[in-house]
C-alpha cells in the first residue's frame, strides 16, 4: 500500500469515527432536552390540577355559603 493510501485510509477512518461521535452526542442531547420537556409538562399539568383543586374547593365554600344565606327548594 503506497504512502497516499495510507494516509487517505487513515483521514477517512479518523473522519468517520469523528462523524459518528459526533451524531451520538447530539442524539444525547436532543434526548435530554426532550425528557426535560416531558419534566416541564408533568409539572404544568400537576400545577393544573392543584388550581383546578383550589378552585373546586372555592365553589363549594361558596356554594355552602349560599345555600346557609338563601332558601334552597
Amino acid at each position: 500500500m503506497s504512502r497516499a493510501a495510507k494516509i487517505t485510509l487513515t483521514v477517512s477512518v479518523l473522519g468517520s469515527a469523528l462523524i459518528i461521535w459526533g451524531v451520538h452526542h447530539l442524539q444525547e442531547q436532543e434526548r435530554e432536552t426532550m425528557f426535560q420537556g416531558v419534566l416541564r409538562d408533568d409539572e404544568r399539568r400537576r400545577e393544573k390540577m392543584r388550581q383546578r383543586e383550589e378552585d373546586l374547593q372555592r365553589s363549594l365554600q361558596k356554594r355552602e355559603l349560599y345555600e346557609r344565606v338563601q332558601n334552597v327548594s
